[in-house]
């Protein structure tokens, strides 16, 4: 189908990117790398006047070293995250889930602060975000503020952004020594979305997992963290069979859609399975 007609706007700072945002208000889009929102426009489910275009604001783009932390522009795409060595260095979680992200072409235009932003359950970054405590950089005509990632996805496609702010960076801790990582997908073909995903992030120290952070996507409305496993995973041993019976609790407090992909009660019974395999990988058991 032919999108509705509307303005289109290339700003080249994000000062003029914000204030053509906030001065449109709900008639305006943000346009990132695309991937979700042309099709939106193409099927009529959006009727935007104007859509403003980032891509022109290098400012945005780029991974550097913020001392404790990663600082990752919301314009770079998945396909830069991948190549990019301080991701593989310091925030692996992120590389493992961006290689499953849809397709190269996809991964070439889409982007890292797109995901987030578009806040959908069934997008593998935003339970990343969740499991490696990330904090979102925000611009709008007030100012900057930061949002904890456990804060920042509030609805289903939606978020704590206020009108007129825009996701400008991803700040992400690094993964100190003990810390190992793994992300499990399961997904109808290579491009769909997931069924069911789980991040999972775990540090041991002398054969005991000390603390476990899991993300879980596609689990409700929202993505969500796996708090009873993680309180389960806290000083236990790193062994098959602890690993198994905290896993058991990885559907608690979950509202798992039924769609055409899959059924809640088997979502349910998948998040256990692939939780226990992201755990199992993660802690080197």
């Amino acid at each position: 189908m032919i999108p509705a007609s509307f303005d289109y706007l290339k700003p080249g700072s994000l000062a003029e990117a914000v204030q053509a945002y906030a001065a449109a208000g709900e008639d305006a889009k943000l346009l990132a790398g695309g991937q979700s929102l042309l099709p939106i426009l193409r099927l009529r489910l959006a009727y935007p006047e104007l859509v403003i275009d980032l891509s022109g604001i290098g400012e945005l783009t780029g991974v550097t070293d913020d001392g404790d932390a990663l600082l990752i522009g919301a314009m770079t795409t998945h396909a830069d995250i991948l190549a990019d060595p301080l991701i593989r260095q310091h925030a692996p979680l992120i590389a493992q889930a961006t290689e499953t992200v849809a397709d190269r072409q996809v991964r070439h235009r889409g982007t890292f602060g797109g995901s987030l932003a578009h806040a959908d359950p069934a997008g593998d970054l935003p339970a990343v975000a969740l499991a490696l405590d990330a904090q979102l950089r925000v611009q709008g005509p007030d100012g900057q503020r930061a949002i904890a990632a456990r804060d920042f996805f509030s609805d289903y496609l939606t978020t704590s952004m206020q009108p007129g702010e825009i996701l400008t960076a991803i700040r992400v801790p690094k993964l100190g020594a003990g810390w190992s990582t793994h992300y499990e997908k399961l997904n109808r073909v290579a491009q769909a979305w997931s069924i069911v995903a789980v991040a999972a992030a775990v540090h041991r120290d002398n054969g005991t997992i000390t603390e476990a952070r899991i993300g879980l996507t596609n689990m409700g409305p929202t993505p969500l963290r796996a708090s009873g496993v993680e309180q389960a995973l806290a000083g236990s041993p790193a062994s098959e069979e602890s690993i198994a019976q905290a896993s058991a609790a990885a559907a608690e407090g979950t509202s798992a859609p039924n769609d055409l992909s899959a059924k809640a009660d088997y979502r349910e019974h998948l998040v256990t399975v692939l939780t226990r395999r992201a755990v199992r990988h993660a802690a080197g058991v």
